[in-house]
């Protein structure tokens, strides 16, 4: 895979172009292909070549850095100064913030630029994107197939190559599924090594913003971007001053292999990762069998706690303050329940549904403290796991990309194909997916590393072999700016 961001940013330093132009190339492509694609909702070119030209004045007076000059764009969820942040939902029509969220904050003191927000499940509720109030995104691998979601509209972006590499947020698998689905690089880093302050909420205790891109290279340098503590967000953590190393060496390196992720796994996906697990194995790294029991818990845990605070965080969408408002009430009251009747999809609706349920007195102790407790177990169990291992190997979905529509009649389907990454959110562990071959169909196939908390460089250290090695290979898209 092509570590997209360094060839650009040498590109930029050594005067070969200039960001205004790069900007342009990306613009262009944008206006042309992103009609059939739906990557993005809300573009913001005026803002990206006010952006290119302080970049081109960074790099001029040699102050330019990684991510100087170099196009991104932002899920839909990340909140922009003075820019729309809908989270695709009809409640949020026309809402823009008056801050940045710290991570995009960060990005602009390197000199980024943005090229515009992209496509999204609403509020990050969905498995393909297709719960947008502005329609599905479509994969560029196969436009009758979704991109995966929530973060679909960037995995669709950085794969047509309409941006160099976009942030998105994992609060159950949304980086690092939509970027199986695409065939592209997603990096969900341990909770609080990246602020959520300007993130909005689905589920606090699961949040977490990562990049998608497209290679690992690329990933370890936006990670080192935007991560660190921030006195904005109270779970922030402190994270290694120094830059993420990559050199591919795995030799020693002890991969654990817990049987409960391959359980009842679609054999072309189980084929696909074994023959991975494999290369690491004879460029000297050692298998280890562990076992996860409770790993088959996560999901029914993952869906009560989110959902359970999906309630909460959406509770002051009311038309009051901010956003849509219904018209043609009589009472306050009757013009809550109608906003939120007709602000909110029916996807966003069920969710709140079953996290007031599930937080109501005569359920509480049932669904939502009992979560808890299993949380707490799983935690309890991958921390042994960890005693054995250095890292878990894993399918990053049990499924390849759904045809368009698929999840309108098949919802569970649609839900159990989070099952191999929501244990990372449940534990707030760090994980990657990245390309490992494709199904017959050709559609790609991830590979999920997983780590212990804070262990984000050891995830991308070892991620970075496969790619060196040439596992991540996939066909070219053909279309977007030509790196």
């Amino acid at each position: 895979m092509k570590d997209v961001i360094s060839t650009l940013s040498k590109k930029l330093q050594n005067k070969e172009l200039s960001s205004v132009e790069l900007t342009k190339a990306y613009i262009s492509v944008i206006e042309k292909q992103n009609g059939a694609i739906n990557a993005y909702v809300n573009t913001t070119f005026d803002t990206a070549l006010k952006q290119a030209e302080y970049a081109d004045k960074l790099i001029k007076e040699g102050n330019a850095m990684p991510l100087t000059g170099i196009p991104m764009t932002l899920k839909d969820n990340i909140a922009t100064d003075g820019l729309l942040t809908t989270c695709c939902s009809k409640i949020l029509r026309g809402f823009k913030p008056y801050y940045d969220a710290t991570a995009y904050k960060k990005l602009k003191e390197q000199g980024a630029v943005l090229l515009g927000k992209t496509n999204m499940d609403e509020f990050a509720m969905g498995s393909t994107s297709e719960t947008s109030v502005y329609g599905a995104p479509k994969n560029p691998r196969n436009l009758s197939r979704v991109t995966g979601g929530s973060s679909g509209g960037g995995a669709a972006a950085v794969c047509a190559n309409l941006a160099a590499y976009a942030l998105g947020s994992d609060t159950g698998g949304s980086v690092r599924q939509p970027a199986a689905f695409c065939g592209v690089v997603g990096f969900k880093p341990t909770y609080g090594a990246v602020s959520r302050y300007g993130l909005i909420a689905y589920g606090s205790s699961l949040d977490q913003i990562g990049p998608i891109t497209h290679s690992v290279s690329d990933a370890a340098v936006v990670y080192d971007a935007i991560r660190g503590i921030d006195k904005m967000d109270m779970t922030s953590c402190e994270t290694p001053s120094s830059p993420t190393k990559l050199d591919g060496q795995v030799k020693g390196l002890k991969i654990g292999i817990a049987k409960e992720f391959f359980e009842g796994l679609n054999p072309e996906i189980s084929s696909a990762v074994n023959c991975a697990v494999s290369a690491y194995q004879k460029a000297g790294a050692e298998i280890i069998e562990v076992s996860i029991p409770d790993l088959k818990t996560a999901l029914p845990v993952y869906y009560i706690i989110a959902c359970a605070e999906a309630s909460s965080n959406l509770g002051r969408y009311d038309g009051i303050r901010y956003g849509y408002r219904a018209e043609n009430y009589s009472s306050v009251d009757e013009m809550i329940i109608k906003t939120r009747t007709e602000g909110f999809g029916k996807e966003v609706q069920k969710r709140i549904m079953l996290g007031t349920y599930v937080l109501s007195s005569g359920y509480f102790d049932a669904y939502y403290k009992k979560a808890c407790i299993l949380r707490e177990r799983i935690k309890g169990e991958f921390k042994k796991a960890f005693e054995k291992c250095d890292l878990l190997f894993a399918p990053t979905a049990p499924n390849t990309a759904f045809k368009l529509g698929f999840s309108g009649g098949n919802a569970i389907e649609t839900y159990l194909s989070d099952v191999s990454t929501v244990p990372v959110n449940v534990c707030g562990l760090p994980a990657i997916s990245i390309p490992c071959g494709t199904d017959k169909k050709g559609l790609p196939i991830g590979l999920q590393i997983i780590g212990g908390k804070f262990a984000d460089g050891k995830v991308l250290f070892a991620a970075y072999f496969a790619e060196k090695e040439g596992l991540c290979t996939l066909p070219e898209i053909e279309g977007g700016v030509k790196i």
